[in-house]
């Protein structure tokens, strides 16, 4: 793919950098001329994004940011770490996320709902106010992206935590660009639909891209890619006059009406036989109870 050049010196941080839809956007920004922190979780992947963009021949605007976006000094030192390898800071994604909390709502615990919430949306809440403050102490604009998803626009297209805190982000996305509009900052959402990553294929992606692309109206899966498109609409200039929206990427899944219960076996309502947290690609194993038949 040939670069456009549509972010040339601009300093990006990507969170959930490492693998997925935010590995794809890492190297789409790199490919346009941006530097990137790669921040995420999982270390290992961390480091292998940054030996494909070396490869590449990114190696001079790439580094890899350990963090864990529940923990506001984490996501303060990422947003510091682009002022001091790239000189500023321009575009921030708040992408990193985990399936988070399933199984139905009446064994789902406290626990499993502050974990959710923590790095779904205080996540994003933390990436928010810390790029906030430096791109309006720098004076120049900026654009914040948000991760959300099309399970924050409905009532059956995700588990019911996962939702709610997608939800959040919707609403953050919108009141955020509300306050930050004075200072040329933009801050809008992309939800996702079905996009055939490891976080939501785990260990058969060929079984998940044949399924995702059986459930919506175009007759090919979601990829991370996809989202990469969007996220570099929203990150250039232009999306200039673009703020508090969300944008969908779904294949036409919402247009038709997720009912993403009679689609796929549940594991996420009443017939779930399973209660927990999944944590996607951070390397943290499940955390799964069996419940009784």
């Amino acid at each position: 793919m040939g670069s456009t050049g549509r972010l040339t010196g601009k300093s990006t941080v990507i969170t959930g950098g490492a693998s997925g839809m935010g590995r794809d956007t890492v190297m789409r920004f790199l490919e346009e001329g941006a530097s990137v922190v790669v921040a995420d979780f999982n270390e290992e992947t961390g480091a292998e994004t940054v030996r494909l963009a070396s490869d590449a021949g990114f190696d001079a605007r790439v580094c890899f940011q350990r963090v864990d976006v529940a923990k506001e000094a984490d996501v303060e030192a990422m947003i510091l770490r682009a002022q001091s390898e790239f000189g500023g800071l321009d575009v921030v994604f708040n992408n990193a996320g985990v399936g988070g909390a399933i199984g139905p709502l009446t064994e789902t615990t406290e626990a499993d709902w502050d974990y959710t919430f923590d790095v779904l949306a205080k996540g994003v809440f933390f990436g928010i106010k810390h790029a906030a403050r430096v791109l309006r102490e720098q004076g120049r604009g900026g654009s914040i992206i948000n991760t959300a998803s099309i399970a924050g626009l409905s009532g059956d297209a995700g588990p019911l935590v996962y939702s709610a805190a997608k939800a959040a982000v919707i609403s953050m996305s919108k009141a955020s660009a509300v306050e930050l509009a004075v200072d040329r900052v933009r801050v809008n959402a992309i939800c996702p639909g079905f996009i055939a990553t490891p976080l939501a294929s785990g260990k058969s992606m060929e079984r998940t891209q044949e399924s995702f692309a059986r459930a919506q109206p175009w007759p090919e899966y979601g990829r991370g890619s996809h989202i990469a498109g969007a996220a570099l609409f929203l990150a250039c200039d232009d999306s200039g006059f673009v703020t508090g929206e969300s944008i969908v990427v779904d294949g036409g899944l919402t247009a038709a009406g997720p009912e993403l219960s009679k689609k796929f076996a549940s594991t996420s309502g009443r017939n779930s036989r399973y209660s927990g947290v999944t944590k996607g690609s951070t390397g943290a194993a499940p955390d799964l109870r069996k419940l009784s038949d």
